[in-house]
């Protein structure tokens, strides 16, 4: 009989690689350090499973794995503590990244291949609680990509849609992402997330998953579907209101139960498993804590996609311990069986986060 909660060899050694990291020794070529997102990652693909791996953030330098690319950068070795443990392909440079809108701005500073088939974007690149230590989350580095130069502050719907074109026909682009910073506005940016999703979706044929914090107005959720969104993700990151007043404090405000009764109206939109949220597993929330919630939320028929945390340079969080791998090994199976307990799964997703899986060995315990 197969073990349901036993995880395949690959995605063993990618979710250990997500949670210490890796020490990378090689070029960065064009990977974004910072930002939103995940952030300070490569993609690795490691037999039929590709994860999401920090590497270019200070935390990962005291990892026991290092990777060595080959000549080529196509692929390279990994070793723990001088020991090869496997060998990985790497992604080329998307073939988008090597054009220029008619203002000049090259693609990649709309929008970034994730994965290896996710394009996303982050719309606005500002948030109403970034500049403020009383209001901001320890651990957003929105502003960092804006201030090195690897992003705009706005992309506009004409921007998004020229380059979400190009990603699929040029690099297969299978499906999109577009969150954005919080605006001082009631909507918490679904308005601008609107417009973006109807851009592109007249101009190309991409499912789009949208992430915002729930709105003023659950009539907002309606018109993000008749935009062209397939999925949203409104994200809790921490679970226990302790935490999230010491982590987040202006999203704080917004209290868990506003969150479920947002998670409700929009599950009666888009429809169970269309409607994700992230937690960030290792800001210090329990074990416990987060199986529970994740419970909750599969029970509501909304995916709680669960990625362990990384710690990203110059946040107040830089230095934050990382989450032990075998916290995670106990945590995916528990919430695996919530998954299938409420008949949810990734592949069912239309778009977005949890449909990729890219952050988290979630997907291998479905």
């Amino acid at each position: 009989m197969n073990n349901l909660n036993a995880s395949p060899p690959d995605s063993q050694l990618l979710s250990a690689l997500q949670c210490h990291g890796v020490r990378w020794q090689g070029a960065d070529g064009l990977t974004r350090k910072g930002g939103a997102g995940p952030s300070d990652h490569k993609a690795l693909t490691l037999g039929e499973h590709t994860a999401m791996v920090p590497m270019l953030n200070q935390a990962s330098q005291s990892s026991p794995y290092s990777a060595v690319p080959d000549a080529s950068g196509a692929q390279a070795l990994i070793f723990r503590e001088g020991l090869q443990v496997g060998q990985v392909q790497l992604p080329g440079i998307p073939n988008f990244y090597a054009l220029n809108t008619e203002d000049g701005t090259p693609y990649w500073k709309i929008a970034t291949l994730h994965s290896k088939d996710v394009l996303a974007t982050t719309v606005l690149q500002h948030c109403i609680r970034m500049n403020e230590a009383a209001t901001a989350c320890q651990f957003c580095a929105i502003g960092h990509s804006l201030a090195a130069g690897k992003t705009i502050a706005r992309k506009r719907p004409a921007q998004l849609a020229q380059v979400a074109k190009a990603a699929v026909e040029l690099d297969g682009v299978k499906h999109m992402v577009m969150t954005t910073g919080t605006p001082l506005t009631s909507d918490r940016g679904a308005a601008i997330l609107c417009e973006s999703a109807a851009a592109v979706t007249a101009a190309v044929d991409l499912p789009i998953q949208a992430q915002c914090e729930p709105p003023d107005d659950d009539a907002w959720f309606m018109r993000l579907k008749d935009s062209g969104v397939v999925s949203l993700g409104m994200h809790l990151e921490s679970v226990t209101d302790a935490v999230r007043q010491r982590i987040m404090p202006g999203k704080a405000q917004v209290p868990l139960e506003r969150y479920f009764s947002a998670f409700e109206a929009a599950v009666n939109v888009f429809g169970r498993g269309q409607v994700s949220t992230y937690i960030l597993a290792g800001l210090g929330d329990s074990e416990e804590a987060i199986v529970q919630m994740s419970e909750r939320l599969a029970r509501a028929g909304v995916y709680p996609f669960v990625v362990p945390f990384v710690p990203i340079d110059g946040t107040p969080l830089a230095h934050h311990p990382k989450p032990d791998s075998a916290f995670m090994q106990r945590l995916y199976p528990r919430i695996g069986a919530s998954l299938r307990k409420h008949g949810l799964h990734s592949d069912n997703i239309n778009a977005g986060c949890a449909k990729c899986g890219a952050c988290s060995a979630l997907k291998h315990h479905e």
